[in-house]
């Protein structure tokens, strides 16, 4: 009880000093991203440690890392004077701290692959002067190598970081707020009412439910865990094959990082990396990914001719009084939040601090009334605790890249790996585009996405810019092919979590996921082939058009690839459904 309540206590300070930062104007950077990987800390080394090793070791690089990064921040104007140059001895040891301790962050809270990324970055720019032929580079002095990564504001201090500061965090704490809440029954009895007695509509539950819970959670590890606890029982008590039943809620919950506003904190890196504002990002990425949950649609009602999947009878979907009553506990604070970007057009992170206030006002209250005293802290408990553990994962995330990021910025390497996709793919377009699908694929295998999207626009961002995308094409290409090893095997995260919840082999599983998140393979493509899909907010019309016509040939393809047909209806339809995305683009 009492370490619950420490833990609690320290999520609240996390929530209370970035809300601040928001409010309280301008905060040097060095001083408030080293604080915000200081909050982070304990979570990363001590909260989730399971073995009494793990525990006392959690707790030496705690205390370490914490003294280095503090005296970043209390020596920032100092430091400000070094421009990233290394003058001391006993700094190189700080340094040397800081990138160990955010490399052990990383690995402690999303494994070995990306701290192991970010240790190979390291080596190749403390050693690729040794290194022969163009991937060498001319060396750099350790003093300003290290110096630019850990007290500049660069490297793990660069602007990654401060997004994951000023606007990741305070969209997690929103997210922490509407989940501690009633947000979650509301979108579940929006999903029941809307699709529960349709043909296939336990499945299709799980593509609504998972496509709002998605909306506020950007993880697809966690959306599957939430709405997969009510959707996978559902399915396989009415009778579905449990490879559907577990395909459909590892594809449906991927969609949660592709579906705006949060997007798995992928949209606010984009901001960063673009420049294009949120609000524009955001209205480019909601057709894309409604054309990827009507493609899951599609896909079960095309699995609905294989097999008899039945709709869930009317006497277990809630009533229309208890779904408008449960509905406003997300549609208030979500309301909020869009009035806040498109009405006085505050920033997204100001919009969402108000949405925050308004959603913990409605903590206060069940379905059923007032809430009580126990269940008001219960909940509070809720917010603190997992706000505070999932803004440092995510820090743990984007501190790591940084590193990788610094790296390629002062060793050229960058450029270097974008000289060799465009002569890989003699200077034409889609073989640049496939090269670039096969680097996301391969590195989001293990990388988280948000990694995966940083480390693959940095490298190959530039090629594809050159061939003649526009950025905004290049950057949503890349963020949703590093998403491919959601639901593709040999490494398919959101397959394994499903399939060991419903207690079937995950390659059945992969199998069919794959068919029905054909979306997530072709819409990528069909933003290059039709640019104005991502155009909503300069040409709405012809952007809707473009939807509707991806829209029918999705459906075309995924009744080819899913029901039973005689092989040259199913050539025919593949064919027309090829032809209506790639054969005419808009």
């Amino acid at each position: 009880m009492q370490q619950r309540l420490f833990w609690a206590g320290l999520g609240l300070v996390s929530i209370i000093f970035h809300l601040s930062l928001i409010f309280s104007g301008l905060v040097p950077n060095l001083i408030s991203r080293p604080l915000h990987m200081a909050l982070a800390l304990p979570w990363a080394f001590i909260f989730i440690s399971n073995t009494p090793a793990q525990r006392y070791s959690g707790y030496v690089f705690a205390v370490i890392s914490l003294l280095a990064s503090g005296w970043v921040a209390f020596n920032a104007e100092a430091l400000g004077d070094q421009y990233g140059y290394i003058t001391e001895h006993y700094q190189l040891w700080i340094a040397a701290i800081l990138l160990l301790s955010v490399l052990e962050m990383a690995r402690r809270s999303i494994g070995w692959p990306l701290p192991l990324v970010a240790a190979i970055a390291l080596a190749y720019g403390l050693f690729g002067q040794y290194i022969p032929g163009e991937f060498g580079h001319p060396g750099t002095p350790i003093g300003s190598f290290l110096g630019t990564l850990t007290i500049a504001e660069g490297g793990i201090w660069g602007k990654l970081t401060g997004v994951s500061v000023s606007i990741v965090a305070i969209f997690v704490i929103f997210g922490a707020v509407l989940n501690a809440g009633e947000a979650g029954q509301g979108f579940m009895n929006v999903a029941m009412a809307a699709a529960g007695r349709l043909r296939g509509g336990a499945a299709k539950v799980s593509v609504i439910s998972s496509a709002l819970f998605g909306s506020i959670s950007g993880s697809a590890s966690a959306n599957v865990a939430s709405t997969g606890a009510i959707t996978l029982p559902a399915m396989t008590k009415l009778g579905y094959p449990k490879s559907l039943a577990g395909a459909t809620e590892a594809v449906a919950s991927s969609g949660g990082q592709i579906m705006p506003p949060l997007m798995g904190a992928g949209a606010f890196v984009m901001v960063e990396l673009t420049g294009i504002p949120y609000q524009s990002i955001m209205l480019a990425a909601i057709l894309p990914a409604i054309l990827y949950f009507w493609a899951v649609w599609a896909g079960i009602d095309a699995f609905s001719l294989r097999y008899d999947l039945k709709g869930i009878s009317k006497d277990k979907q809630p009533g229309w009084r208890k779904v408008a009553i449960t509905s406003a506990f997300f549609t208030l604070p979500f309301g909020v939040l869009l009035w806040g970007m498109f009405g006085p057009a505050y920033t997204p992170q100001y919009a969402a601090s108000i949405a925050i206030f308004v959603a913990a006002g409605l903590l206060f209250y069940t379905a059923k009334g007032l809430a009580s005293k126990q269940i008001l802290l219960q909940r509070a408990e809720d917010v603190c605790i997992n706000a505070g553990r999932q803004i440092a994962m995510i820090a743990a995330i984007i501190l790591c890249a940084s590193i990788v990021i610094g790296v390629l910025s002062i060793t050229g390497l960058g450029i270097k790996i974008t000289s060799l996709i465009l002569s890989g793919s003699g200077g034409e377009l889609w073989p640049a585009i496939l090269l670039t699908a096969i680097a996301c694929l391969i590195l989001g295998m293990e990388v988280p996405t948000t990694a995966a999207y940083v480390i693959c626009i940095s490298v190959a961002g530039p090629a594809l810019l050159q061939l003649g995308l526009a950025p905004l094409q290049a950057h949503l290409f890349v963020f949703w092919f590093a998403l491919l090893s959601t639901i593709t095997p040999p490494v398919c995260g959101c397959v394994f979590i499903a399939a060991g919840m419903v207690k079937e082999n995950w390659l059945k599983v992969a199998g069919s996921a794959m068919m029905l998140g054909v979306g997530l393979y072709i819409i990528p493509l069909a933003m290059i082939a039709n640019p104005s899909l991502i155009k909503l907010e300069s040409t709405p019309l012809l952007a809707i058009a473009a939807a509707i016509k991806i829209a029918i040939a999705l459906y075309c393809i995924s009744f080819a690839m899913i029901a039973p047909q005689p092989l040259i209806k199913r050539g025919l339809l593949l064919s027309v459904g090829s032809l209506m995305i790639f054969g005419y683009g808009w």
